[in-house]
């Protein structure tokens, strides 16, 4: 019989949760931590990602969302008896239920919300003279008989409509109800008769029994067709100031008058509308809720419907519209989150295996004693797994359900998966690297510094496989940008990784270097220092690792936030053009900029005067012309960067008025002249100005006023001619064009002319728009001081629009949360490679303090031997994450997180690198390491070499 194999003994596992109960506790709470951020992180995901879907579905509206399933009147050559059968409420209700079994998951239907019932699809006038008629022209009305009336609207006044008797094409009069709305609007009361036109026959007499009021009104039942709800004011697009218009309503039958309206001249038809349970739908089902609906609209959906009410039925719905829009914005956000995730898991996962290196070093006296007395490989790896286990497995848990509780939405599986993934990393980290210390059974422990070991070939191997993965990562983001596959999401961890081997490479290198001019150095402390830094154990490349890939990914992800507030910023002040600006339809009072000019905040103001409809040389085009105070006017495009112009270039001189002759056009802003044979054109232009218009040829001063123009007025106009601009108000300017500028503050537009506002006549000159500087506008008090007149922006308020949504905001905080955890397990990470050295450096301290070693050489001892390594992570971190974000930059556009989808973006938003972001963490680790070790050897200090150097310690 062959030997029994060794089982793992739980006495084992128990004496050595005693022999250790605080690293046990901490290995417990760094797991628990880990599990829960793990956990807490898809659901975050998950939860801002839906709540984007279901704004995104608000916005669309009922009457975009809702799928509309039609049906044509039945056939003309079928019997009256039959087509009016079709449209009764019994059958359409049976067809309901089956219409309802065509719509498949994810997609479920409100049937609160949802209705059936018969319409007009055409809607002729009535020629009833007492309902309104704005410009002469009759109402138009539509007929509904729609389900579920009752359930949905309390009767204001008097009854809902009913039909005591069959119904059907010859019936002469029905009831019908209207809502307020309508009924405010169509002067209806309950009484009054409504004529319908009906072909061969006498009108259709619907009379109003009942005015109704809404219980949801923007809910999906009376929002998919607003008519229902709301009469609308049609506008005719006719010629002239007053072009034509008339009045839309709609009449609600009871749902038994459907047939009724197969005698009338509106077409009906039937339908059934179902509302989808916005609810119900998560962003995580998008991949199966497009198809869903494609199904519904041309494919199995539409032939099962089809077979359940009328060969000629037809689905419809803007559903598709609206899921394809948050679509594009999730795929422009997701891959920029996925990038800190990676980085994050990145680190998280280097702490959890340094902790299991960190512990094997520490036990590797008592490991290699149970490898010399014949435990197997296996053996040894399943007892250090059954004592990882124990404390692992229930903190992971811990963790796990403390990320269920904090982030209480979002799907369960993926926090359970990325929990289990962690805490399998960690039951797995020491028993790993016992195992690999261990393969071979030895009396003594090889020298594993990193000045003595030379890279293996598999070493050489592995990271060439690394540098090819990384270039890999790296060309496709720079090709495809963010929309590639999930390799780009690690291509900044890769760059992290290739840039701490490299590093691990050229340290023993750098500190050969070093120690040549140490040694010349009096003192012993600078050479031991270099030497003690040489002696770091090869093993050092996970904290470097988790250094390097924390630093990468923080200035990696501080850039983007940058970026993404400077996008915002950029934004907010294109629209707006200034701190905050008032703008006003007609000219502002003259006391409006002292008022202004008074409101906490506000350090300047500038009056501008905005022609929107100026038409240069009487043509049809409209360009907008401000006028300025040019000093005022420039200072603010100095402070806000936009268009910047000196002052003088906009101001006519003495010299541009010559006085006594209108030949000269300009003498010192261009190269052109107006020459003797265009005295005509000049007194053409003379003769179309006001008198005493500041400026104009005719009087004493003839000279064009200089204007700044935009680009694209600038090509169709010329620089080198003046040319005539018709105000609104009929009276002209003569401009040239000095300066082009691709934008200015006053005007958003891609169109401007910029003038100087003494120039202009006295009304086109009065300000109606005042463009304010300031830190911190009072939004509140700016427009009580100015008056409700003026509409007032500010620049502030602007920009918090753009982070309202919640796919963006979500996306940033959980960005920033994912960069900070990194941050935290990089110092983590840190603090557990200066812990694993403190017992061997405390020794040499107590050494060293023995043979006369002050306690201030103790301190720069330790200190110097931290910042090697402290440097180097510090430096190379700042060099890899600026080498990162500069190679990945041209492949990643931010607007799509920094803006709303509905704005437009003026310019793209690039990724550049952020100097705070890229010097900030590393000078935090340089901190940290000095810190530490000057803690380090305080407390060391504070023990006594006696109780360091103890007999029988081995370190």
């Amino acid at each position: 019989m062959g030997r029994p194999s060794a089982r793992v003994a739980a006495p084992w596992v128990r004496t050595r949760l005693r022999a250790a109960p605080g690293a046990a506790v901490a290995l417990a709470l760094l797991v628990a931590l880990a599990a829960c951020l793990a956990g807490a992180f898809p659901r975050a995901v998950d939860r801002y990602e839906d709540a984007g879907l279901q704004r995104t579905l608000r916005q669309a509206r009922p009457e975009h969302t809702t799928v509309r399933v039609s049906a044509p009147q039945p056939d003309l050559g079928l019997p009256p008896e039959r087509r009016a059968e079709a449209l009764r409420p019994e059958v359409l209700k049976r067809q309901y239920e089956k219409v309802l079994g065509t719509v498949g998951s994810p997609l479920n239907v409100q049937r609160a919300q949802s209705a059936y019932g018969v319409a007009g699809t055409v809607s002729p006038a009535v020629p009833d003279p007492w309902l309104p008629r704005p410009t002469g022209l009759p109402a138009h009305i539509s007929l509904a008989a729609r389900s579920g009336l009752a359930d949905h609207a309390r009767v204001r006044t008097g009854r809902l409509p009913r039909a005591p008797h069959p119904v059907d094409a010859s019936t002469p009069e029905v009831e019908a109800a209207v809502t307020a709305a309508t009924a405010e609007a169509l002067h209806i009361e309950v009484g009054s008769v409504v004529h319908m036109p009906a072909p061969g026959r006498d009108p259709l007499a619907v009379r109003v029994t009942g005015i109704l009021v809404p219980r949801d009104p923007y809910g999906a039942y009376w929002s998919t067709v607003p008519l229902l709800r709301t009469p609308t004011l049609v506008t005719l697009p006719t010629p002239g100031p007053d072009p034509d218009k008339y009045w839309l309503g709609a009449l609600l039958l009871a749902p038994e008058a459907a047939p009724a309206l197969l005698g009338t001249s509106t077409n009906p038809a039937r339908y059934w509308h179902l509302a989808p349970d916005l609810r119900g739908l998560h962003a995580h089902d998008l991949d199966r809720l497009r198809p869903a609906v494609a199904a519904l609209e041309s494919g199995p959906g539409l032939q099962r419907a089809r077979a359940a009410t009328d060969d000629g039925t037809d689905i419809n719905t803007d559903l598709d519209d609206a899921l394809a829009s948050f679509s594009r914005l999730r795929s422009g956000i997701a891959p920029l989150v996925s990038v800190a995730a990676a980085g994050t898991a990145t680190v998280v996962a280097v702490v959890l295996l340094m902790t299991g290196g960190l512990a094997a070093d520490r036990r590797r006296a008592e490991l290699a004693l149970l490898r010399a007395r014949g435990a197997s490989l296996s053996g040894l790896a399943g007892r250090l797994l059954a004592e990882t286990a124990v404390i692992a497995v229930p903190a992971g848990a811990l963790g796990l359900a403390g990320a269920l509780l904090v982030v209480p939405a979002g799907r369960i599986a993926p926090a359970v998966l990325s929990a289990l993934a962690v805490t399998l990393t960690a039951c797995a980290a020491l028993p790993l690297r016992g195992a690999l210390a261990h393969r071979a059974v030895r009396l003594t422990a090889p020298r594993e510094d990193l000045a003595s070991v030379r890279p293996s070939r598999r070493r050489t191997v592995a990271e060439l496989t690394l540098l090819v993965l990384a270039a890999g990562a790296v060309a496709t983001l720079r090709r495809r940008g963010t929309t590639g596959d999930q390799l780009t999401a690690v291509a900044p961890v890769l760059v992290g990784v290739i840039a701490a081997l490299v590093l691990l490479r050229l340290y023993p290198l750098l500190l050969r270097r070093l120690s040549g001019p140490a040694g010349r150095l009096r003192g012993a402390v600078g050479h031991l220092s270099l030497a003690r830094a040489g002696r770091t154990q090869a093993s050092a490349v996970l904290p470097l690792l988790a250094l390097l890939t924390a630093l990468t990914t923080a200035a990696f992800g501080g850039s983007v936030l940058a970026g993404v507030a400077e996008a915002r910023d950029r934004a907010a002040l294109l629209t707006v053009g200034a701190d905050a600006r008032a703008d006003a339809g007609a000219p502002l009072p003259a006391d409006a900029p002292a008022r202004a000019r008074s409101v906490p905040g506000v350090r300047a103001v500038t009056p501008v005067s905005i022609a929107y409809q100026a038409k240069p040389e009487d043509g049809e085009d409209a360009v907008p012309l401000v006028g300025v105070d040019p000093r005022g006017y420039g200072a603010l495009t100095t402070h806000t960067g936009l268009g910047t112009f000196p002052a003088d270039r906009l101001r006519l001189t003495a010299g541009d008025h010559p006085g006594t002759s209108p030949l000269t056009a300009e003498k010192h802003f261009g190269t052109a002249r107006l020459r003797a044979a265009d005295h005509s054109e000049a007194g053409v232009l003379a003769a179309e100005a006001r008198p005493g218009t500041s400026h104009l040829a005719g009087d004493d001063r003839s000279g064009p006023l200089p204007a700044v123009a935009s680009p694209s007025v600038a090509a169709s106009y010329g620089t080198r001619r003046p040319f005539l601009v018709r105000l609104e108000d009929g009276s002209a300017v003569t401009v040239r064009i000095t300066l082009v500028r691709d934008r200015t503050p006053a005007v958003s537009g891609p169109d401007f002319l910029i003038v100087d506002r003494a120039g202009l006549p006295a009304p086109a000159g009065r300000p109606t728009s005042l463009l304010l500087s300031g830190g911190h506008v009072d939004a509140e008090a700016l427009r009580k001081a100015v008056g409700g007149s003026a509409a007032v922006r500010v620049r502030a308020e602007e920009r918090a629009r753009y982070a309202d949504s919640p796919l963006q905001s979500g996306a940033e905080h959980v960005y920033t949360a994912a960069v900070a955890t990194g941050a935290g397990f990089a110092v983590l990470a840190l603090l557990l490679s200066l812990l694993r050295a403190a017992p061997e450096q405390s020794a040499l301290l107590a050494r060293l303090r023995t043979m006369g070693l002050t306690r201030a050489a103790s301190r720069r001892l330790l200190i110097l031997e931290s910042l090697p390594q402290a440097l180097l992570a510090a430096l190379g971190g700042t060099l890899t994450g600026w080498t990162a974000i500069r190679l990945l930059a041209p492949g990643i556009d931010l607007t799509t997180i920094a803006l709303p989808s509905a704005q437009t973006p003026l310019t793209e938003t690039r990724l550049h690198p952020d100097t705070w972001s890229l010097l900030l963490p590393a000078l935090a680790v340089v901190t940290v390491a000095v810190g530490v070790a000057t803690l380090q050897a305080w407390w060391t200090g504070r023990r006594g070499s006696v109780t360091e150097l103890r007999a029988g310690d081995g370190r």
